[in-house]
């Protein structure tokens, strides 16, 4: 077991990815405080850890991540419940403001940015703070997304937010490297969760739509994300710090997607090659391909 005595917090964790995580961290040994705002979803969670044999190890606490008090309680449970904290999977996410920039709402803005930014704010800074007492390092990850990694790529306030998250990371990484404490993200992709499971979708329907979002041939889910903040907490990610790890199927490197765009086969379908010369005055040409 990879984790076997790591105690770990995750926020966000009554659901989605966080769930997976929760799940996939009791597996390999850890003990886990799940902090989730939902009451409901975590105690479902808790259920589900005791039914798999791992009740002893899981706690459960009501978390609203924009609210500083609320986090450093959560750390607070990991040391009082387990005696330390090794690792914090800051997570817990929202949608958050969606609509034309000129039309948002101040505090439309702030609650995203207030959950997204300051969320992941409060749970390195309270983790760093116990760490560093413990003076044996830790593992910090925060969940950001590929839409803070460029335009276009989910709603601008969220984009923006997710784009802090990154940045935040990297400076975190730096600055807490002495104390041997590691920061890294992850930028998930389409992931198919509660926030991209429309209500008026099916979960095999909101899975489909998914499907063709990216090149890889399946929508991303939740043990995708579960495994790749395993490796990062774990021993084998030991020299790995201030990174923001892309898990999306290949979603940001077809970039812009002209095939799609432009209406045109992608060229893995071709039927025949085109050698396009431009503007040089010399013709472009054609070749059939060998069926």
């Amino acid at each position: 077991m990879r984790l076997k005595d790591k105690v770990a917090v995750i926020t966000g964790g009554a659901g989605g990815m966080g769930l997976a995580t929760v799940e996939r961290f009791l597996a390999e040994g850890a003990k886990v405080v799940i902090a989730d705002f939902n009451e409901a979803t975590g105690a479902a969670a808790l259920a589900g850890a005791s039914a798999a044999g791992f009740g002893a190890n899981a706690r459960f606490i009501r978390c609203d991540v924009a609210q500083e008090a609320d986090v450093a309680a959560a750390v607070a449970l990991a040391v009082s419940a387990f005696g330390g904290l090794d690792i914090i999977f800051n997570n817990a996410g929202v949608g958050g403001a969606i609509g034309p920039v000129w039309e948002l709402e101040e505090a439309e803005w702030d609650y995203t940015f207030d959950v997204l930014v300051k969320g992941v704010f409060f749970g390195i800074k309270h983790a760093t703070r116990v760490f560093r007492e413990q003076g044996r390092g830790g593992a910090i990850v925060n969940t950001a997304s590929v839409a803070g990694l460029s335009g276009g790529c989910g709603p601008l306030a969220y984009s923006a937010a997710k784009a802090a998250v990154v940045n935040l990371t990297k400076a975190a990484s730096v600055q807490l490297s002495p104390d041997r404490i590691r920061v890294n993200a992850i930028c998930p992709g389409f992931i198919l969760t509660g926030l991209t499971h429309p209500a008026q979708k099916s979960l095999a329907e909101a899975g489909a739509f998914l499907d063709g979002m990216q090149p890889w041939p399946r929508h991303g889910q939740g043990a995708d994300i579960a495994g790749t903040a395993l490796f990062l907490v774990s021993d084998d990610a030991g020299f790995i710090t201030g990174e923001a790890i892309v898990v999306d199927g290949g979603l940001t490197a077809i970039g812009p997607d002209l095939w799609t765009r432009y209406g045109t086969p992608r060229e893995a379908t071709m039927s025949k090659t085109r050698l396009n010369r431009g503007t040089t005055g010399a013709a472009n040409t054609t070749r059939e391909l060998k069926k």
